[in-house]
């Protein structure tokens, strides 16, 4: 590849990350993008307040907010019902994708108390994070479904890693489980609905902090760090409803500690 070809290269890429832009949708698919994120708005609010939720590890966020800091939530997408309706009106700043999903996605997280940043790991990446950095030097939370908008499930992006070092906040690993939900096993993240009553489990990990003189290898150990708390929070969450009271009641003392 000549000169010439590889500075085209960097200059779109350059302008893909930070090419945040909503594309023109068709008057069709502007109905469905209203009507999805109708649908969805109902079916959060019939279902989320008759969940029960039981939260470990909150005491790690506790912490920050009594010493003036901000947390970096993040978690995988498949839970973000049971995320809606918990952390609602915190005004929490979600990175939110400009495709046809974020588009009905983000009417729903702002009807819900949430802010959004445009951006995604494949497009508008770095616009969205500096402006989360923003918002977290305002006195705002910010969000990542960090295995999206499009997957691979379970593999967390190296977004909330970048904006720990720029912004000085540290990251809140969680995991979401529901005792009763559907699974929707044909979407790429098997997304999942609780059903309504279900007993709902948060679990936090111990956060993760970043220093901001962060060379490549250490972005790199914070990242695999990272990834290693989530399926840490998620092996636990699913065991959580097979345990006994008297299991539970153990693992509860160690989470909270």
């Amino acid at each position: 590849m000549d000169e010439e070809s590889k500075s085209a290269q960097k200059a779109a890429s350059s302008i893909r990350h930070f090419d945040a832009r909503v594309p023109r949708y068709s008057l069709w698919r502007r109905f469905q993008i209203r009507a999805i994120a109708g649908a969805v708005i109902s079916l959060v609010r019939t279902i989320g307040p008759t969940l029960r939720y039981e939260v470990l590890g909150w005491q790690h966020a506790e912490r920050a907010y009594s010493a003036g800091r901000r947390c970096i939530w993040v978690f995988w997408h498949q839970a973000i019902i049971g995320v809606l309706w918990w952390g609602r009106g915190r005004g929490v700043v979600i990175l939110n994708s400009t495709n046809f999903d974020g588009q009905w996605a983000e009417r729903v997280i702002k009807r819900f108390g949430y802010g959004t940043a445009h951006g995604s790991s494949t497009r508008g990446g770095l616009r969205g994070l500096n402006e989360m950095a923003e918002r977290l030097n305002e006195g705002r939370d910010a969000g990542f479904t960090i295995d999206g908008p499009r997957g691979p499930r379970y593999v967390a992006k190296q977004g909330p890693v970048m904006l720990a070092r720029q912004s000085g906040q540290a990251i809140f690993p969680f995991h979401v489980a529901y005792e009763h939900a559907k699974t929707f096993e044909k979407s790429w993240d098997h997304f999942r609905a609780p059903r309504p009553f279900s007993r709902v489990l948060i679990a936090f990990t111990l956060p993760v902090s970043v220093p901001p003189d962060a060379d490549r290898a250490t972005l790199e150990a914070k990242h695999a760090e990272l990834q290693a708390a989530l399926d840490r929070a998620r092996d636990f969450g699913e065991s959580w409803f097979r345990l006994s009271a008297a299991e539970q009641a153990r693992e509860r003392e160690k989470w909270n500690a």
